[in-house]
């Protein structure tokens, strides 16, 4: 066990995602078991400039398993991106005798990090963004519970779409990462999915698949439509000239990012909380927490940040042949 680790720090930052809470809760608690002392930071990195830091006990972390959101808050910081900003939160760091920042966030959250330990704060990531675009890792924190927030929500577009022989384009979150859009496209049957990592913006060619689909007896069409697309409301106006079809859009918004996480999001959760921990115990750190190929596993900050992610063509092929 590393023995020069006393005291140790984690905050939630960037974009909230379900299961941060069930995160920081093992941190807290796998922490204090280890024999350190637990501290945490209020919204992110802003929270750390400002010195909003206080001691954390097993008890702090009671009663937010089930919670969505982040207890201890978060925010962006543009103070936080620049040199003297950073120096800063290194020089406070030192300052409260941090051994250790956990930081629970996404891609721009681990930059952070990654210049902090830089100027020596030690680091360790864990994968917390609902967008699945973190490259190091097959799974992020709060994904399972936003596909699900949204299939059900296009579950229930798709009632009054049917009613009213409607087109619905649905849009969902995911500004540079079609995840959400294909895996949601795929559990709602959508007729078409527009992701950003292949979308070829010919309209006329969707307006002639819709009208197709109709030729063969479907009555309404559903479009799934990724945050990175966007323009969903004058799209929904531009296919519904092009088809005669009603067509009326729906943006979902940070409806996807709220709601208590599922079950896979809690135990995925915990265990890279507790992962964490078990790294700094083995004297490892400026390192991030992934799941990959099947197992939970820590890679080196700077390896992972350069890493590269694209959506799975098996998705798009599978989204293709069923529908």
């Amino acid at each position: 066990m590393s023995t020069d680790i006393k005291t140790i720090a984690v905050l939630t930052s960037g974009g909230d995602s379900p299961g941060m809470n069930a995160c920081a809760r093992a941190v807290i608690r796998a922490g204090i078991a280890a024999g350190y002392k637990v501290k945490g930071i209020q919204r992110g990195y802003a929270g750390l400039l400002e010195e909003d830091i206080t001691e954390l006990t097993s008890r702090s972390a009671a009663d937010i398993l089930s919670r969505g959101g982040t207890f201890l808050y978060t925010s962006r910081s543009r103070r936080f991106a620049t040199p003297e900003g950073l120096d800063a939160a290194a020089k406070i760091c030192r300052k409260h005798e941090i051994d250790a920042l956990i930081v629970i966030g996404g891609d721009g959250s681990f930059k952070g990090a990654r210049e902090l330990a830089g100027r020596g704060v030690r680091v360790i990531g864990i994968p917390g963004t609902i967008d699945l675009d973190i490259a190091c890792t097959d799974y992020t924190i709060g994904f399972d519970t936003a596909v699900n927030t949204a299939m059900d929500a296009i579950d229930k577009v798709r009632d009054t779409s049917t009613s009213h022989e409607r087109c619905s384009i649905i849009e969902v979150m995911g500004r540079n990462a079609g995840w959400i859009a294909v895996c949601c496209g795929i559990a709602n049957g959508a007729e078409e999915i527009l992701v950003p990592e292949n979308y070829d913006y010919d309209e006329q060619k969707l307006a002639d698949q819709i009208l197709d689909a109709k030729q063969r007896g479907k009555t309404r069409f559903i479009i799934v439509n990724a945050e990175g697309i966007g323009h969903s409301t004058s799209l929904a106006k531009r296919i519904e000239a092009a088809t005669g079809i009603e067509t009326r859009a729906t943006i979902l918004g940070y409806l996807q990012r709220g709601g208590n996480p599922t079950a896979r999001d809690r135990v995925m959760a915990s265990v890279m909380g507790v992962k964490a921990i078990e790294v700094l115990k083995e004297g490892r750190y400026d390192r991030i927490i992934a799941f990959k190929d099947g197992k939970y596993v820590d890679i080196d900050i700077n390896e992972a940040l350069e890493m590269q992610k694209d959506l799975d063509d098996i998705y798009l092929k599978t989204a293709a042949v069923l529908n």
